[in-house]
């Protein structure tokens, strides 16, 4: 809860100062590691064992995010910053358990997190980064049973966290091209259709290219 709070701290400061501004866009391939799912559908309560396909090219949109930067070179700390990070990963059940007709978040994974930025000095045109950051995740909940009621919605169904490292490479002064890779971690409880509830932990992997344009600074 401390570092979403302090990184707020920080953006609030960055909004009356000169700071340097970064919008950026991102796509690229997602893979989960494997979990367990407890089931709570009363009378019974089911721990699936899950192998989760990432299906990044599958299933309508691909994995996809975008991010908002602030780095508060005015403040005297220019290799700080602060970001809102939005990504759209997915997560399918691949095989199915026994008895599950559905069970994925591939309208989305989708994770807002607000992040702690660090970047070393240039090294040419090359700009290594990391960062931590803390949220929620917003996942699409796609659940169903055999013969059982069908869940398919949004809900907001716990924290989230992630780590980050990557490289911007200038292309101008004001566009920038960067690889990234990031961890994620969710925990995720979701109400099911006619009572009872689904829980996982799900650890994303999130390799991206993208752009960035930026002002100000």
């Amino acid at each position: 809860m401390r570092l979403p709070l302090a990184c707020l701290a920080l953006l609030a400061t960055l909004g009356s100062a000169r700071a340097e501004y970064v919008i950026s866009a991102y796509g690229g391939y997602n893979f989960s590691f494997d979990s367990t799912v407890d089931v709570a559908n009363a009378p019974s309560t089911r721990r699936l064992d899950v192998e989760w396909d990432g299906r990044t090219f599958e299933s309508g949109a691909p994995f996809y995010g975008v991010r908002a930067t602030a780095w508060a070179n005015d403040l005297g700390h220019p290799h700080w910053g602060v970001a809102l990070d939005y990504a759209h990963a997915k997560v399918a059940a691949d095989p199915l358990p026994m008895g599950v007709q559905t069970l994925e978040f591939t309208d989305g994974l989708n994770l807002l997190t607000i992040n702690a930025l660090y970047r070393a000095d240039p090294m040419g045109r090359l700009t290594p980064y990391a960062g931590l950051g803390a949220g929620v995740a917003i996942p699409h909940v796609e659940y169903q049973e055999a013969g059982g009621p069908r869940t398919f919605e949004y809900q907001v169904t716990g924290p989230a966290v992630q780590a980050l490292a990557g490289a911007d490479v200038s292309v101008t002064d004001f566009l920038s091209v960067f690889g990234e890779y990031k961890l994620s971690y969710s925990h995720n409880e979701a109400d099911l259709k006619g009572g009872g509830s689904l829980e996982t932990d799900i650890l994303t992997n999130q390799i991206v290219l993208g752009a960035s344009f930026r002002f100000g600074g």
